[in-house]
């Protein structure tokens, strides 16, 4: 995902490979397609357009206040009533349910085999990052929180306090790939004794202290990345999503995930590749697509991503 701000403060989604999405998932009036990402909505407006005037979509969002926004901003009074905060609860009259839940619920919201298409964005929302009560960055002080629905979970905060040791390297090898991730965990612990972690830029720093800058990067990124996955539960999320995806997707269906980093990105192809193995689907083994030289030139954030599709 990727957003910006306007003057009055206000986020704007501006959806990655939007045509690209469009184009593979092919959807026409009266489908019914499933966004598992709504984010602010860009995707999700789209794809909502994409199947009127009689179509049916399903939104699934584990940030409650990114389905306010995207209520608010992107459909306005053309859908009454509240956020659903409840599996299932639909947004006014028409053929559109936004659903504060995690994409992983999609089956337990979603009749089998009845859905035309099925999209996953895998970025984290800018407003979100941005945010510093939410703890995400260490471009702002803030507590260490790190949950996308802060009613449940474990926060950053209990996972660098409390977590063992061996625990801790392995997350940060596992989760953000980093090389010093022994130094980093040695580095965390040898602080905490003295004093326990409250804050992002507190933890930033103490990073900062042992893992060199790799160009514009900052030393912290990898280990932020490492917390975040894993007090959201991404990886597993996503494999269950995945599993869901494929359930409710007719025959000839098609799911499309957009992917930000090798790790969800490995998850996807070896689904995907699995699909293809027991017959039935076709997953375009080995091929994705990138966003346009134009498009990475006027969204820099776009760089990463790749977009794969497979058809039930």
């Amino acid at each position: 995902m990727m957003f910006v701000q306007d003057e009055f403060m206000e986020y704007k989604h501006l959806p990655i490979m939007a045509r690209e999405i469009l184009e593979e998932l092919a959807l026409h009036p009266g489908d019914m397609v499933v966004d598992a990402t709504v984010g602010l909505g860009g995707h999700t407006k789209l794809l909502w357009e994409a199947v009127q005037p009689v179509g049916e979509l399903y939104g699934f969002e584990r940030d409650a206040r990114n389905l306010v926004l995207a209520k608010e901003q992107l459909f306005g009074d053309q859908i009454g009533g509240q956020i659903g905060d409840q599996i299932g609860d639909q947004i006014g009259d028409q053929n559109l349910r936004l659903i504060n839940a995690s994409y992983s619920a999609m089956g337990e919201t979603v009749k089998a085999e009845s859905v035309d298409g099925v999209l996953f964005d895998l970025g984290v929302a800018s407003p979100q990052l941005d945010d510093p009560e939410r703890g995400f960055s260490f471009r702002h002080d803030g507590p260490l929180d790190m949950r996308f629905d802060a009613t449940q979970g474990i926060t950053a905060a209990e996972v660098v306090n409390q977590w063992k040791e061996e625990d801790l390297a392995e997350v940060f090898r596992k989760y953000g790939e980093e090389l010093r991730a022994r130094v980093a965990m040695q580095a965390i612990v040898r602080r905490r004794r003295e004093k326990l972690f409250t804050s992002t830029l507190d933890l930033a720093e103490v990073i900062a202290l042992v893992i060199p800058r790799r160009g514009r990067i900052h030393p912290a990124t990898k280990i932020f990345q490492a917390l975040r996955i894993v007090v959201n539960d991404e990886l597993n999320e996503l494999s269950k999503g995945l599993e869901a995806a494929k359930l409710v997707l007719k025959p000839g269906g098609k799911l499309a995930v957009l992917t930000f980093h090798s790790l969800e990105d490995r998850i996807v192809k070896q689904f995907m590749n699995s699909q293809t193995v027991a017959g039935g689907v076709d997953s375009k083994k080995g091929y994705y697509l990138k966003p346009t030289p134009a498009e990475i030139a006027a969204n820099p954030r776009s760089r990463s991503a790749k977009l794969r599709i497979m058809v039930k």
